[in-house]
């Protein structure tokens, strides 16, 4: 009879998974809620970390923090965007928003607006659009 009133917690032990956040590397990180996706979401409360809340595992590649400088680097190295959008694997429209949200530059080379323009001006069509008269 004692076998049957034996806890689950013997037989299935809980396994805690230590969180930290990505940003600052704390340990104190407790849940905040599920995002619409139905990922977990985490709140840092280091008062020093820049980042107050973020997802451990993002279902899209373009919002994973680590992806974000790539895009960047790929440019100043002079990747174009699809090339960038291709080996990372994200949306054009993501390499796009995220050079023009970036304006800064290292010692040297050009910032990521500066080479947003370039690639603007290299485009096989006028700023207008197509030509209808061929």
């Amino acid at each position: 009879m004692n076998l049957l009133y034996k806890p689950i917690i013997e037989e299935f032990p809980i396994v805690l998974i230590p969180v930290h956040c990505p940003h600052c590397g704390s340990d104190q990180v407790v849940k905040r809620g599920k995002s619409s996706e139905g990922k977990q979401r985490y709140l840092c409360q280091n008062e020093a970390c820049s980042h107050q809340t973020f997802i451990l595992e993002y279902s899209y590649r373009g919002r994973i923090p680590k992806v974000k400088p790539q895009i960047v680097d790929m440019a100043l190295n002079g990747s174009g965007i699809r090339d960038t959008a291709r080996v990372l694997g994200i949306s054009k429209d993501t390499v796009l928003s995220e050079l023009k949200k970036r304006k800064y530059s290292r010692a040297g080379q050009r910032t990521a607006a500066e080479t947003l323009e370039s690639w603007r001006s290299r485009s096989r069509y006028p700023a207008g659009g197509r030509s209808r008269n061929r």
